[in-house]
C-alpha cells in the first residue's frame, strides 16, 4: 500500500469537500465517492472517483467541481478518473453524511453491517427483502413507514410516508 503524500492528503481533503450536486447537504466526502488522490508531478493531479451507480448523471458535475477546486488550489492538470472497482455502497456513507440526510429529511440508508458482494439469493425480490426491516421517518423518528414509489427525485432514492406523522419523505435506498 503506497502512502499518501500531505499534499495528496490535502488535495483528497479539498475533492471531498465539494457538495454532491443532487444532494449538496452532502460533500463527495461524506457520500464516499472520492476515493484517491495521485500527484502525477508537481501541479498535475490524478482523482479516482466511483459513481453511486453505473450512468450517473452527476458523474461529469462532480468531476468538473473536483477539476475547479483541484485547479483553485494551484493544479495545473487534474484528470478525474471514473472508477467503478470496487463498486460504492451504500456503506460507504460516512456517519456524518448519515447524519445529515436525516436533518435535510431524507431517511438515511440502513447499514448492511458486512463488506464485500451483496450476497444473491432467489426468493423475494430484494424490495420485498428490504422491508423487513423498518424505514424510519426522519421527521418523527417512527418506524411505520409505507412504500409509496420506488423512485423519487433521483433513481437512488424512494419516496415513503410516515404513517404516524403522514409526512412524505426520500429513502436513500441501499445499494
Amino acid at each position: 500500500m503506497v502512502t499518501a503524500t500531505a499534499l495528496e492528503a490535502e488535495l483528497l481533503e479539498l475533492a471531498g469537500s465539494v457538495p454532491d450536486p443532487e444532494l449538496p447537504v452532502l460533500t463527495l466526502h461524506e457520500l464516499g465517492v472520492v476515493r484517491a488522490v495521485r500527484l502525477r508531478d508537481a501541479d498535475t493531479a490524478e482523482v479516482d472517483l466511483t459513481p453511486t451507480y453505473t450512468g450517473c448523471p452527476a458523474i461529469e458535475a462532480m468531476s468538473l467541481d473536483i477539476e475547479r477546486v483541484l485547479r483553485e488550489h494551484g493544479m495545473r492538470e487534474v484528470t478525474v478518473r471514473t472508477v467503478l472497482s470496487p463498486a460504492w455502497s451504500t456503506d460507504d456513507i460516512s456517519p456524518e453524511g448519515r447524519r445529515k440526510l436525516r436533518e435535510f429529511g431524507i431517511a438515511p440508508p440502513r447499514v448492511r453491517g458486512s463488506s464485500g458482494p451483496v450476497p444473491l439469493a432467489l426468493g423475494p425480490t430484494r424490495t420485498q427483502a428490504a422491508e423487513t426491516e423498518p424505514v424510519h421517518c426522519p421527521h418523527c423518528g417512527a418506524a411505520d413507514t409505507e412504500l409509496l414509489s420506488r423512485f423519487s427525485s433521483t433513481a437512488c432514492k424512494a419516496l415513503r410516508r410516515c404513517l404516524s406523522c403522514r409526512e412524505p419523505f426520500d429513502h436513500f435506498k441501499e445499494l
